[in-house]
């Protein structure tokens, strides 16, 4: 199994209800071969592991995003993230916030004045099949953000994909 699209898991802490009324969402299935691993690990392994590409455009984006007043990550963070072995709520991983920090979900993101945002990674165990499920649910607040979330959607869907197709190949998780 690859990367397949999916719905946002109605058990996330991303509840459906959240994800039903937000101005945009998306969540993608990949195999998890270590389900003992911790969230935080695994989050790791898949965002944690950035092209050089990838990051140039991260780059770009915060920088055109800052001037409009959006609080984003910082060169060196989108460069060479820091990470440890254990986090708490309200600790970063990488360049996000946590918000919720659980046996088998981690939802990291910002809020900012024109839109909030969050990820998920939820893992999910079924007899001997894991799988993890990387969901991405965006609240609005203006038209600024709207304008914001058509213009940068289509790179975030093809950037998360990318991501966690590498951590495929390369047998990170």
């Amino acid at each position: 199994m690859q990367v397949m699209e999916c719905s946002v898991p109605s058990g996330s802490m991303i509840t459906r209800d959240l994800a039903g009324n937000s101005y945009f969402e998306d969540a993608y299935l990949m195999p998890l071969i270590d389900p003992g691993r911790s969230m935080s690990d695994i989050f790791i392994v898949v965002f944690g592991h950035k092209p050089l590409g990838i990051k140039l455009l991260l780059i770009a984006r915060s920088a055109a995003a800052r001037i409009a007043g959006l609080e984003v990550p910082t060169v060196a963070e989108i460069m060479n993230p820091t990470f440890k072995a254990d986090y708490r709520v309200g600790e970063k991983i990488g360049p996000w916030p946590i918000f919720f920090l659980g046996e088998n979900e981690i939802v990291a993101g910002r809020n900012n004045r024109h839109i909030d945002f969050r990820v998920s990674v939820l893992k999910r165990v079924d007899g001997e099949e894991a799988s993890v499920v990387v969901s991405t649910v965006c609240t609005v607040h203006n038209l600024f953000g709207k304008i914001y979330l058509f213009m940068i959607g289509p790179f975030h869907r093809n950037g998360v994909q990318l991501l966690m197709a590498n951590a495929i190949r390369a047998k990170r998780i």
